[in-house]
């Protein structure tokens, strides 16, 4: 059993590791001063993440936070620094160490650079010496040359491109790593939950390109502040708004435009960025005498507000807002989307320690309205999360993260009303649910040598399942009973209901979730890595589509359904050539996870009042190989990625006469994809044009086809067999785009491009999906293939001022 001492006990230990650490000395000195400060943009003071900062004397370094802060601490002495970060001009500068000093760099872009000054790109080679692996990190001008569908540059199609990350298809929502399912990511915008990524059912990713300044996906070896899923973590972060000078951008598409504008508040001290994107092809719907009453469109509006108080201080306030609205002939009316809102208070304590507190609240609402039938339907989910972050820079060798976190969840799964006096629908609130989540955390990067680095910690998290409900009782505390005559699963029928007050406990659960990573350097170019991480889901998307819908339900974990818990071990090599044009990453994985949600057959998930009944719990598990070569500096560069992989479900019997599901055996999950080829790349001609192409091809969708049929009142009947056994047909396209630059006016500030792209060039008809139906001429069965896309041209307009 976890209790308190076993946190304090850990905590201390970790303490002891960084006093040690501290007092260590190197080469016999023992005087050490500390180089600190923030890394920001010339041009906007936009602070800057990730940038490189080098002491080649000593073989190390550290990079910028989340906010741009840094901070190392070594030996007296004159050091070179070195500074360096995609997509900038690299800073060289001596410093002579000998006390304390805080020295702010603003890097000047590429793009500012004179003309007779010649700039050497900074590459995106691999970090030999980081334990950080199963992290891909991709910046949002390499994002915006890829092709994508109808122009529309978008940031969750560009990391299906990445090894380990699938989807279902196209026109499918969320995305799927290592074999895990779409409810198992966890999406942050500036440190809020982000419920549906997708707009128009996926067409789309809600995140505006022209807001966005970094963008991780961690897909294994989680850092310990991360938690409350399974699979991954996509941590995305807003631009800041220049405090310098108002800028504008935007773009105008086929289907849709978006514009930002930013600037000071107060100059170099307080900024303002707001963004607006909507998609107007319902517009041209109203042409059409047969669709003029119908209408499908998106809108979103990204803000954010940045004020440095003092050196010391900083506030943000940011915020995003996004609907869909789906309607037919005025008489069905789908509305759904997000909203997020996070005010942050940023202190540095002193020159090594870092402190962010975050105040966060996340919405996700969906409503249904049924004119046809008399009644509206809201549902959804809120919750309201304070955190609180340290980093601790104790050494050059050694740094540590801890903080706590605590997230109050309200979820509504449906309240159903009539839409007019004249409805026959009465009103009905199914219950709602009330959920708590505290953690604490605590994180150490550790530096042993020259050439092993460790990244090691422990996340304990707890859930409580709070009242304000009332909870079925069952006989033997089961809500799931098996037919032995019919070999089949059906509901139990509760004996009695159970009331809960508010706040009431009625189920609390706790665990330890262990975070491990190693480096090996092997020499300056090579290294192997290896990582160990434990992560626990507490909520549950009730689902048993290939991807999320806007209609799937969010459930708390409770007394019958149980949180998933999900272990991964990740072993790989990583090598950089000819000094880092190339670069290789090959790493193989094997993750399991308890607790998935399995259903009967049958199952009816659309506001079920008692869904224990028709949820079984089972296991995932999954492996695979993944493979990434890129080229990373020229005029040509890219990537190729292909991953090996399989993913397995498994649901046994609970009792020697149950046969659980298909047989109790391991069976093929919806997100199983043997094979994953991915190609991208770009090519520079002149300052005039660019060019950049993509290739995908996946191995088909697991489904379940029928293997017969029966008759039944005249009427054929399909019978379908094992879950799974069949698979749609391959998944490709390749896609390709062209981007014209026109010479800019020396006289003017205004900037333009053209995009001119061409979706699926060679217009594969990929199956979405296959339906079997009775031919009604013939009489005979005939399978039915959906296409979501053909080849799709298209052409937009991208603008800055």
């Amino acid at each position: 059993m976890i209790t308190k001492k076993n946190i304090v006990f850990f905590i201390l230990l970790l303490s002891s590791l960084a006093s040690f650490s501290q007092e260590t000395n190197l080469n016999g000195i023992t005087k050490k001063f500390t180089l600190s400060g923030i890394i920001t943009d010339a041009g906007s003071n936009e602070t800057l993440i990730g940038v490189n900062i080098i002491m080649p004397e000593l073989k190390t370094g550290v990079t910028t936070n989340e906010y741009g802060f840094y901070s190392i601490t070594l030996p007296q002495g004159i050091y070179a620094v070195q500074i360096s970060y995609l997509g900038y001009q690299n800073i060289e500068e001596s410093i002579n160490l000998n006390q304390n000093i805080k020295n702010n760099f603003k890097l000047f872009s590429n793009e500012t650079a004179l003309k007779e000054v010649i700039i050497t790109d900074n590459k995106t080679k691999t970090d030999i010496r980081k334990p950080e692996m199963s992290v891909n990190k991709l910046s949002i001008s390499t994002i915006k040359k890829m092709p994508v569908v109808l122009g529309e540059v978008d940031v969750l199609k560009s990391i299906l491109l990445l090894p380990g990350v699938t989807n279902a298809g196209e026109g499918a929502s969320g995305f799927n790593v290592r074999g895990g399912g779409a409810d198992q990511n966890l999406i942050l915008l500036d440190e809020a939950t982000i419920f549906n990524s997708s707009h128009v059912f996926g067409f789309f990713s809600v995140f505006n390109p022209d807001a966005i300044k970094d963008l991780k996906l961690y897909k294994g070896g989680i850092p310990a502040r991360f938690g409350g899923r399974a699979s991954s973590v996509l941590d995305i972060y807003q631009k800041d708004g220049s405090s310098k000078e108002f800028h504008v951008n935007g773009g105008i598409g086929l289907i849709s435009s978006r514009i930002l504008v930013e600037g000071p508040l107060v100059k170099d001290k307080g900024s303002f960025l707001i963004g607006g994107r909507s998609s107007y092809a319902h517009l041209f719907l109203k042409l059409s005498e047969e669709q003029k009453n119908n209408s499908a469109y998106f809108y979103d509006l990204n803000t954010k507000l940045s004020y440095k108080l003092n050196p010391n201080n900083n506030l943000y306030l940011s915020g995003y807002f996004g609907r869909d609205v789906f309607s037919l002939n005025k008489s069905f009316t789908n509305i759904y989307g997000n909203s997020t809102l996070n005010l942050r208070w940023n202190h540095l304590f002193s020159d090594k320690l870092f402190s962010n507190l975050s105040l966060i609240y996340s919405d996700y609402y969906y409503g249904l309205d049924l004119d046809f039938v008399g009644f509206k339907w809201d549902s959804g989910i809120q919750n309201y999360n304070i955190k609180y972050d340290f980093k601790n820079y104790i050494s050059d060798s050694f740094k540590l993260n801890y903080g706590v976190n605590a997230i109050y969840y309200n979820f509504n799964p449906g309240t159903i009303k009539p839409s007019d006096s004249n409805s026959g629908i009465n009103f009905d609130q199914l219950d709602k649910k009330y959920a708590f989540e505290p953690a604490l955390y605590i994180n150490a990067d550790h530096e042993i040598s020259d050439k092993i680095s460790l990244s090691y910690g422990i996340r304990y998290s707890m859930f409580y399942r709070l009242g304000q409900s009332t909870i079925n009782i069952y006989e033997n505390d089961n809500p799931v009973t098996f037919n032995p005559d019919l070999q089949i699963y059906e509901k139990a029928t509760p004996i009695g209901p159970k009331f809960y007050g508010k706040n009431k406990a009625i189920e609390s659960f706790n665990n330890l979730e262990p975070r491990f990573s190693f480096a090996y350097q092997i020499n300056d170019d090579q290294s192997v890595k290896a990582s160990y991480n434990r992560m626990v889901q507490y909520l549950q998307l009730i689902s048993n589509t290939s991807s999320p819908t806007p209609l799937d339900v969010w459930t708390p974990s409770d007394n019958f359904i149980k949180p998933q818990i999900a272990d991964q071990v990740a072993l790989g090599y990583f090598k950089n050539f000819k000094d880092g044009m190339y670069s290789l990453e090959v790493e193989t994985y094997y993750k399991k996870v308890k607790n998935r949600l399995d259903y009967i057959d049958g199952a009816n998930l659309i506001a079920n009042k008692a869904i224990e009944q028709v949820i079984l719990n089972g296991q995932l598990r999954s492996y695979g190989l993944e493979v990434m070569f890129r080229k990373n500096e020229g005029k040509f560069n890219g990537w190729i990625s292909y991953t090996l992989s399989k993913s397995e479900q498994q649901t046994p019997g609970r009792t020697a006469i149950e046969t659980g599901i298909n047989n109790g055996a391991w069976y093929n999950s919806v997100y199983d994809k043997l094979h994953n080829i991915a190609i991208t790349s770009s090519y520079n001609l002149n300052e005039k044009w660019s060019f950049g192409a993509n290739f995908a091809l996946q191995t088909g969708q697991p489904v379940t086809y029928p293997n017969g049929q029966y008759e039944y009142l005249g009427i054929n009947v399909p019978s379908y067999g094992l879950r799974n056994e069949n698979r749609l047909p391959a998944y490709h396209h390749l896609d390709i785009a062209a981007t014209l630059t026109p010479r800019k006016n020396i006289d003017r500030n205004w900037e333009g491009e053209w995009v001119f792209s061409i979706y699926n060039l060679y217009n594969r008809k990929n199956a979405a999906s296959i339906n079997f139906r009775q031919n009604t001429d013939t009489g005979s069965n005939e399978a039915v293939k959906t296409s979501i896309f053909g080849i799709v041209p298209a052409v937009s307009y991208n603008f800055k001022f």
